[in-house]
């Protein structure tokens, strides 16, 4: 993985969790979004380790160009900065996961590990704050036609449950399904959404008013 930070001893507490880790190792550091770019840009990392205010280009900035080339590696937000607006601009941008630097070191490794295997994570306090916003600036709900409607019924229940942040056990569990029949689901309407994670689903479910702030379906 690539670590961005920069505060070179930050970068460097950051590298020493990931490369005592069993399995995670950190190809390369940088201290800056256009540094971080270029990195990326070497196929050597699957995830990067993003911090969001840096001298030069940002951390948002370099999220997006690193997300908008296909094949680059997935990027995990980690800043000490929660504010509603980084939140949703980050994510916007392509991040698959937003973090706070108060985050342990096991909640930090398990974080990459699921970046990693293709999926999105947000910290509990991110998520709120991401409700939170929607509920403040999101737009209404666009009319029929909408990208929802190339969903079968029972996978926008499935997105709905992902939306509220549960797992696909969980969601299994609910609907009376199989585990693996959910996860069929989940990529079924990842593909047709053109969607990278669960992420991103949550974010569209909101956008196109599927649910609403506090996990109400729109009806």
């Amino acid at each position: 993985m690539i670590v961005v930070d920069d505060q070179a001893v930050v970068r460097a507490g950051f590298a020493a969790i990931v490369d005592a880790e069993p399995g995670l190792t950190v190809v390369a550091e940088a201290g800056d979004g256009a540094t971080a770019v270029s990195l990326a840009a070497a196929g050597e990392a699957d995830v990067v380790l993003m911090d969001i205010r840096m001298p030069g280009m940002d951390g948002l900035t370099a999220t997006r160009l690193i997300t908008a080339s296909d094949g680059g590696p997935r990027v995990l937000v980690l800043t000490t900065f929660d504010l509603d607006e980084y939140v949703y601009e980050a994510l916007r941008a392509g991040a698959s996961g937003f973090l706070l630097k108060d985050a342990e070191p096991e909640q930090l490794l398990s974080a990459i590990r699921v970046v990693a295997a293709g999926d999105g994570i947000l910290a509990p306090a991110v998520t709120r704050r991401l409700i939170d916003t929607f509920a403040r600036v999101a737009p209404p709900p666009p009319p029929s036609g909408g990208p929802l409607d190339r969903l079968t019924q029972r996978e926008r229940e499935v997105l709905l449950k992902i939306a509220c942040g549960l797992t696909n056990a969980e969601i299994g569990a609910e609907l009376g399904v199989t585990t693996g029949t959910v996860k069929s689901h989940v990529n079924a309407l990842l593909s047709k959404l053109g969607l990278r994670d669960r992420v991103q689903a949550t974010i569209l479910a909101y956008e196109t008013g599927l649910i609403t702030p506090g996990g109400v379906p729109r009806r």
